[in-house]
């Protein structure tokens, strides 16, 4: 059986549970990267991200079978990575200073820079997101939304195609044109 991208969650999934392998691929695609940018907000570390996506993914993988359909399956796969997430949190262990001054051999006052931006720093961010917001706002009205659904709110292409009421070629059509067009005005 052919998958098709349209296809919802609720339908991959009993598609999966009919045998199928496909349908796990396609929300395993369709979710990666939200998931991702989910458990980066409670590790705030790249590769503990990815371990904790990894985890979240296999936890799927291992109870998609006894999946409560009654559940929408993007609640129930984001209910699986905040608890992943927060086992993680608990799982590791701050280290105490003096285990710290034991282990280099130097004073913790030394050892720790200040991490919070120079104003420098501080004003470039200000104006690359002033610059951004202005670019957007010269967008095509029609694009607008695609792109604020997109990387505001995290949505899928299906999920802003239904909120906007638009086709789901079009809503990808819009993003991509979005996207050149911010090209330019940025380059």
């Amino acid at each position: 059986m052919e998958y098709i991208v349209d296809k919802t969650d609720e339908e991959l999934v009993r598609a999966y549970r009919e045998g199928e392998e496909e349908p796990l691929r396609i929300l395993i695609a369709r979710y990666l990267r939200a998931i991702y940018h989910f458990t980066y907000r409670y590790t705030r570390d790249v590769a503990d991200a990815e371990d904790v996506t990894q985890e979240v993914f296999v936890k799927v993988w291992k109870n998609l079978r006894s999946y409560d359909d009654q559940i929408p399956f993007r609640n129930w796969i984001f209910s699986i990575a905040k608890n992943a997430a927060i086992d993680w949190m608990r799982r590791k262990r701050p280290l105490s200073f003096s285990e710290l001054e034991r282990e280099t051999g130097a004073d913790v006052g030394e050892l720790f820079a200040d991490a919070a931006p120079l104003p420098d720093e501080i004003l470039a961010r200000k104006k690359s997101g002033a610059m951004l917001r202005e670019a957007v706002e010269k967008l095509p009205v029609t694009t607008q939304p695609v792109l604020r659904l997109r990387y505001d709110e995290d949505l899928t292409f299906r999920e802003i195609a239904d909120r906007l009421e638009k086709p789901l070629n079009t809503i990808k059509s819009q993003h991509r044109r979005a996207l050149g067009f911010l090209k330019k005005l940025l380059g």
